[in-house]
């Protein structure tokens, strides 16, 4: 097995960055404009999302579950918020 060569990290360490940021992005926008609201719909909100941001290449479980965190988690942050 070869090793990796240490530049290749250095290289592509702002590509993943820029990668998870736009999720981020995705996600946040998803959880504030459709907290509580049923699976289906957030999960379409934030494929959207993901889409505009231009991060579609997201792993379909873990946009799954988002979705899932995203819809379930709005109740929960409501009753502490009064």
């Amino acid at each position: 097995m070869a090793k990796a060569d240490p530049s290749e990290y250095d290289k592509a360490m702002p590509i993943v960055t820029a990668h998870l940021a736009k999720i981020e992005r995705a996600v946040d926008g998803t959880r504030a404009s459709h907290a509580g609201r049923p699976f289906a719909a957030v999960h379409q909100a934030l494929a959207e999302a993901l889409h505009d941001e231009g991060a579609q290449r997201v792993v379909p479980q873990v946009v799954e579950e988002l979705a899932r965190q995203i819809s379930d988690a709005a109740t929960e942050s409501r009753g502490a918020a009064g």
